[in-house]
């Protein structure tokens, strides 16, 4: 693992697990109906400051992704292994996620799947596939953006409780107090 490592244009960069979860969030969601992928991107509810906090760690995260694309994986590395098979897992846990969320009817809260073992695994498993990128280019500063990005992230995931506990109420609670944040812990 190195800070920055050099960029170049490559067949063989940390683009691969990116196009990966792009390709499968496309696939899912021309899968779905119209209602399943807007309830998905639903921001209606959430404060300025939550959307503010939000697009911070995205733009924080955009230089991440830069890095990720414009770098070559350590192939032949430790790093490599490493972190492909994280993005494979975190691909895995988008994907069922996902699909428990569309089977969820609207007017309940998806607490099934892999949802039994985290409020959030949709985000787990995104930040899941960046972090493995990120290691698996063997940057430190895309691991450092991807974890800057993600806390700020965090904002975006409190809006998520906030609007479902609005929208679910007693229900979304006994979930809240039931099973953790992000798998094992908060």
């Amino acid at each position: 693992m190195e800070l920055f490592p050099e960029l170049r244009l490559g067949w063989l960069n940390g683009w691969i697990a990116l196009a990966m979860l792009v390709l499968a969030d496309a696939i899912l969601f021309l899968a779905f109906s119209k209602p399943v992928v807007a309830r998905l991107w639903d921001r209606s509810q959430w404060s300025r400051k939550q959307r503010i906090f939000t697009v911070i760690g995205k733009l924080i995260s955009l230089g991440g992704l830069i890095l990720i694309v414009f770098t070559p994986l350590k192939i032949g590395t430790p790093v490599l292994v490493i972190g492909a098979v994280m993005a494979v897992l975190g691909l895995a846990g988008v994907i069922a996620s996902v699909i428990d969320f569309a089977r969820t009817p609207p007017d309940q809260p998806v607490t099934r799947g892999l949802y039994r073992i985290s409020r959030h695994p949709q985000a787990v498993g995104a930040g899941l596939v960046l972090l493995g990128a990120s290691i698996a280019i063997g940057s430190w500063a895309a691991v450092i953006l991807w974890a800057l990005g993600h806390l700020f992230g965090h904002w975006g995931i409190l809006a998520e409780e906030e609007a479902c506990l609005a929208q679910y109420g007693e229900p979304y609670r006994q979930y809240l107090q039931r099973v953790p944040r992000y798998f094992l812990f908060f």
